[in-house]
């Protein structure tokens, strides 16, 4: 991704896949966004500079000439992209649909990244006619301010698409950190179930959402504290990935605590619709 004329294409403007087009932007690499929802296509320029402009007040690279945004519905137009990087729903049926699909619009040289946070990469890799092809790396949300990624090898995954990903990160001056394929890999598979724990105190009433980020930010050392994340990754997508993890390693402590299924329920998804455990003001769903 040196060549100043190569593109990244990322499939899906939700939470993750604006966070990870903002990075891109940012860094000055150009990028496709694929996305089939009229809805979410029409807002997702406006989210996207409302983005950038907090990266820059963050302190994102200030001095690095934007890259371009084209915005599609169409995954034809991505023909032409360096890598294809995946951030639809937690669902791995239509993520082995759009990666198919994306595998077929671009060439062998072409890298497909899932952003997955819980499913296999091998699991999705199995189902593709180029597991070869696949890798995972599962960037954070805020991309433009987290800086580490977890990059996931799966048993099918080729040294090219290694490499590829290598010159990616590269470009978005990312570090990976390669860790062992499976349900969750390690951030989520800690995480998650760390949050679903800390919304069960709320829900047995033994303690706020506040005081559970408190304690676990000024005894424990966690940056924002567990709820406030949940709020960040989004309610409705940390219930997908605790599914999945439930059902892919038994374990009932992955299992949605009653709370966090009925605050999905009641759609209080998190900041990107103004109201989870936190309530945000201004928030633009």
């Amino acid at each position: 991704m040196e060549d100043p004329a190569a593109r990244l294409a990322v499939l899906g403007a939700g939470v993750m896949g604006v966070s990870i087009t903002t990075l891109a932007l940012g860094q000055g690499v150009p990028v496709l966004l694929v996305e089939t929802d009229p809805q979410k296509r029409a807002g997702a320029r406006a989210r996207i500079e409302r983005e950038l402009r907090t990266a820059h007040l963050l302190g994102a690279r200030p001095d690095v000439p934007q890259g371009q945004l084209e915005i599609t519905d169409s995954l034809g137009d991505c023909r032409d992209a360096d890598a294809v990087i995946e951030a639809v729903t937690e669902d791995a049926g239509l993520k082995v649909k759009a990666l198919t699909e994306a595998g077929a619009m671009t060439g062998p040289g072409t890298v497909l990244v899932t952003n997955t946070s819980s499913i296999p990469v091998d699991e999705l890799a199995t189902q593709l006619p180029y597991p070869e092809r696949l890798v995972g790396v599962h960037f954070m949300n805020p991309s433009y301010l987290i800086r580490t990624v977890e990059v996931i090898r799966g048993a099918r995954t080729g040294e090219p698409a290694v490499e590829a990903v290598r010159r990616v990160l590269a470009a978005l001056d990312r570090r990976g950190v390669f860790v062992g394929d499976g349900p969750g890999f390690v951030t989520s598979r800690v995480l998650h179930r760390m949050i679903n724990d800390a919304a069960r105190v709320v829900q047995e009433g033994r303690a706020t959402a506040e005081d559970v980020d408190t304690l676990m930010q000024d005894c424990l050392g966690h940056r924002t504290g567990p709820l406030r994340t949940a709020d960040l990754i989004g309610l409705d997508n940390l219930v997908d990935s605790l599914w999945v993890l439930h059902q892919r390693t038994g374990d009932e402590g992955c299992r949605p605590c009653d709370l966090l299924l009925q605050k999905v329920r009641d759609g209080e998804h998190g900041r990107k619709n103004g109201r989870g455990f936190y309530t945000y003001p201004g928030a633009v769903v």
